[in-house]
This record gives structure tokens, sequence and C-alpha cells, in this order.
């Protein structure tokens, strides 16, 4: 059951994976081309030759741009089937579409929003080259602590359900996500590496499609697996098959 269900997730990464590029395609990267556009501007401006092209803008936003988000959209939805399988009959009383919406909406908190909130993406040209490398690690810390922060309040609001109730512990275990995240990001080090003249219509436009593509992403595996999922499981129930988890 469970490798049939890992197959259905890499399928909706394909679907996924198709949109988000497409999306990427026709939003993002006019977007890229801009902020390419001004980092040459400001090179010529500095008398700096510029740098030499090791591979083609066409095929980065073509070949490279597909090749890149299908592998991690399939990948995600490998890992999204088996987040599912653990979670069907334990986390919620939803069935095969809500429990699969449910997690698709976790996900893009955690992984995407939260993280996002902090320390948002950046076009080329924004940001200094040297401090990439505490950028990366910054964000992926923040990646991390959101995850496990909706963990643990996924976890209190299994444990205050029997005492308050499905929706007075939704309100409590979800107040006190808020609160972690909040003490969180103020505790982290900001960063601001944008130069002054950089298009802020531009810079926002950006911000704004990189989440766009991380919501299609998660829509799509929660909508997509949900249907795949409930037509598997539903086929095993009539044939007698047994729940993959019992509450």
């Amino acid at each position: 059951m469970v490798g049939n269900l890992l197959l259905r997730g890499m399928i909706a990464g394909v679907l996924a994976g198709l949109l988000v590029f497409a999306f990427a395609r026709t939003f993002g990267e006019p977007l890229v081309d801009s902020a390419i556009a001004f980092e040459d501007q400001v090179n010529q401006a500095k008398g700096e030759a510029p740098e030499p092209e090791i591979v083609s803008r066409e095929t980065q936003a073509g070949l490279g741009l597909f090749t890149g988000i299908m592998a991690y959209s399939v990948g995600i939805g490998g890992l999204f089937a088996l987040a599912f399988s653990y979670a069907y009959g334990r986390v919620s009383p939803f069935g095969p579409r809500g429990t699969a919406a449910l997690i698709a909406l976790a996900a893009f908190v955690a992984i995407a929003l939260v993280p996002d909130i902090k320390y948002p993406a950046n076009p080329p040209s924004v940001g200094n080259p040297d401090t990439i490398g505490v950028r990366t690690e910054y964000f992926f810390v923040m990646i991390v602590i959101s995850i496990a922060a909706m963990v643990g309040a996924v976890a209190l609001a299994r444990t205050l359900l029997p005492r308050y109730g499905q929706w007075n512990a939704t309100i409590v275990a979800g107040v006190a996500f808020i609160a972690v995240i909040a003490v969180v990001q103020y505790a982290m080090p900001p960063i601001n590496e944008v130069p002054e003249n950089f298009s802020a219509v531009v810079l926002w436009r950006f911000r704004v499609t990189s989440l766009g593509m991380h919501a299609i992403l998660w829509a799509t595996l929660g909508l997509a697996f949900g249907a795949l999922a409930e037509h598997r499981i539903g086929n095993n129930h009539r044939r007698g098959a047994p729940r993959l988890a019992h509450r």
C-alpha cells in the first residue's frame, strides 16, 4: 500500500512540477532577466568586464529550469506520500482528500511561508556573494525550526483534544505555533543586502512569484494526491482491505 501511494505521490509531483514550471517560465524568468540587466549596468558603470556566460540564459530559463523544478517536485511528491501514509487515520479524522489537503497546507506554512517571511527570496544581483553561505544556513535553520514548531503544534492539539475539543485545541495549538515562530524570527539575525537603486517593483514581484511557485506546488500536491489516494484507498476498502492506520 505504501509503495503504491509513493508512486501516486510522484505522479502528483510530476503534475505539480509542470504547473510550477509554466508559472515560473511565464512570470519569474522575465524578472530574472530584469535583475541580470541591472547587474550588468552596475558592472559596466564600475568598468568591470561582464562575467563569462558558462550556461546560456536560454538553457537556464528552459531546460535547466524544467529539470530542477521537476526533480524537486517529484522528490517532494514522494516525501508527501510518505507523510500521508503516516498521518492518515492518526492525525485527523478526515478522509484521504481532507488529510492530504491538511498536510499540504501545513507544509506550505512551515516550509515556504514562515521562512519566506524572515528571509524572502532574492533575484540575481541582490545579496552579497561573500555572505551566501551564511544566508543559506539561516534560511535552512528557519525551515527546521518551523517544521519542528508545526510538529509540536500538532502534538499539542492532539494532547488537548480530549479535554478541550477539536476547535479549542486547534486554536490553542495555532496560537502556540505563531508565538514560537514570532520569538524565533525576532531572535534570528536580519539580512538586508538590497542595492539602493534596485527596482522595488521587480524585487516585490520576484518574491511574490517565488511564494506563488510554492503555493502552486503544495496546492497541486494536496489536491492531486488526495484524489489519487482516495481512489486507491477506496478500492482497497471495497475489496475489504484494512486502513493504513487506525485512530
